[in-house]
């Protein structure tokens, strides 16, 4: 039974940083993508980056390029956000999602994911 359990939430200023992590747990072999997705309310829930666990191949969404980086631990069961120059627009529920397949990192709807978190909640003022 695969776990992800985020953390690092907060809020911040405009102009701050955060950095979230998701560990993921409970699963026999190595996870092939894990990534973040967000949703504000009464928005759609989009794809803000993810890696490929294997290559490290990374994806970003144009609204977070630049600012926000996704990195793995050595071990690959953790996935790190870092978040700088935070903006009002990204206040959101941010989720980690993660699937055996690194071909699932094309996919965009969080639904495709077989793994998900419960998700952590940034807030920028």
């Amino acid at each position: 039974h695969v776990q992800l359990v985020e953390s690092g939430g907060g809020s911040v200023q405009a102009g701050g940083s955060l950095t979230l992590s998701c560990v993921a747990s409970g699963y026999r072999n190595a996870l092939g993508c894990m990534g973040w997705f967000r949703q504000a309310p009464g928005k759609e829930r989009e794809r803000i980056a993810n890696i490929a666990t294997g290559g490290g191949r990374t994806y970003y969404a144009d609204s977070v390029k630049g600012r926000f980086t996704i990195s793995q631990d050595t071990t690959k069961t953790t996935i790190y956000l870092r978040m700088v120059e935070l903006r009002p627009e990204d206040s959101a529920m941010y989720y980690c999602a993660a699937d055996d397949r690194w071909e699932n990192c094309f996919q965009r709807e969080y639904q495709a994911y077989r793994y998900r978190g419960q998700g952590t909640q940034v807030t920028v003022s």
